[in-house]
């Protein structure tokens, strides 16, 4: 399983990491190397396509916040969101559609303002531009990473057998923190794997674990058998499917696994607005499949120290309400937010209500 790696601290937390992926404003996702979609082989017709939906979306976003500094941090604010007695969170109060008013943040008593934006399977980056923005309208510091192999990652996804490999660009930014430096990790579908590993390597480092419509695994299980609760069989999907990728040749096991421009429509993005549906059909890349075949192993000494929140999507086709809720309730977590309207996909079709939960869950104490 690969867990011979320590989690340790930097000399300078401000360094970059060695993946791809991009920070708050002076690495805004409008200059992220969008050069590099040529050397993967995108047709020059679909670039086009990439960089005009990157285009309409960063204007779109621009409409939205114009005006919107009124809405910036007063210090002089003093109500606090969701931090009464131990944190927990009502399931029942929170299902939020996104017409949700910004609510008031006092920055002076967060344990951290961090946030780390994990991308789920096929997605990079690029996918967190609304939620970037949204919370750097707070004064919150979120940074936004490509697992390996995502995004702008040239890491061929063949080459990628284990999960550690996969989540190395998390790791790498964990070990720039200082000492007694936290930070939120927020992880979306299949990035929930690499968000419960390193809650179990790297405990310390993280002061809250936010799952959004995302693999939350129990010890011993894979990634990949979360999805498979709504399928007959994981190994009949893998033996119809014929977007398998096999990069060691035919005779040998699959190593991964590409999308169907027209699959993903109707199960990832059923209530996502057109212009983000533009941008991630010709932005999304395969995935490897050995880091989401393989079993993790979770310990309450480690990963059962942090607190754990989970984000469900009511209106998901990829991973149902129902398979959610299961999830939830084979493994509680310290806190459960409902997004009603939420497809698999809340950082495109909800990003306000997304947004409310993540401000509300950072002021917990």
């Amino acid at each position: 399983m690969g867990n011979g790696f320590t989690c340790m601290p930097g000399k300078d937390p401000r360094r970059g990491t060695s993946g791809g992926g991009f920070g708050s404003r002076s690495k805004r996702v409008s200059g992220s190397g969008l050069g590099s979609w040529r050397k993967r082989g995108m047709s020059e017709e679909d670039e086009m396509l990439h960089r005009q939906a990157l285009a309409i979306a960063r204007q779109q976003l621009s409409q939205r916040f114009e005006g919107s500094m009124s809405r910036r941090v007063d210090g002089s604010m003093s109500r606090r969101i969701g931090a009464g007695g131990n944190g927990a969170v009502s399931s029942r109060r929170r299902d939020l559609p996104d017409s949700v008013k910004q609510p008031p943040i006092v920055l002076e008593n967060l344990e951290t303002k961090k946030i780390v934006l994990i991308h789920g399977e096929g997605f990079g980056a690029w996918c967190w531009y609304k939620t970037m923005s949204m919370l750097e309208e707070t004064g919150l510091e979120p940074v936004a990473l490509d697992l390996t192999g995502s995004g702008i990652d040239n890491t061929d996804v063949n080459s990628i057998t284990t999960l550690e490999e996969y989540s190395k660009p998390l790791i790498n930014y964990l070990s720039t923190l200082g000492d007694d430096e936290k930070v939120i990790v927020v992880a979306h579908s299949c990035g929930g794997a690499c968000l419960s590993f390193i809650m179990e390597h790297c405990p310390g480092k993280i002061s809250k674990a936010v799952f959004l419509a995302a693999t939350m695994v129990k010890d011993g299980q894979k990634p990949f058998d979360v999805f498979t609760q709504e399928l007959a069989s994981a190994d009949i999907l893998l033996q119809e499917s014929q977007f398998l990728l096999y990069g060691n040749g035919k005779d040998k096991p699959p190593t991964g696994l590409k999308f169907d421009k027209q699959q993903i429509k109707a199960l990832y993005f059923n209530q996502t607005p057109t212009k983000d549906i533009a941008l991630a059909t010709v932005s999304m890349r395969p995935i490897p499949l050995a880091p989401i075949m393989e079993k993790i192993s979770l310990t309450p000494e480690k990963y059962g120290t942090v607190r754990r929140f989970y984000i469900q999507t009511l209106e998901d086709m990829m991973l149902s309400a129902d398979v959610q809720e299961k999830l939830v309730r084979e493994s509680p977590p310290h806190g459960i937010f409902k997004i009603k309207g939420g497809d698999h996909c809340p950082f495109f079709s909800k990003p306000q209500a997304l947004n409310k939960i993540l401000l509300e869950i950072a002021q917990i104490h």
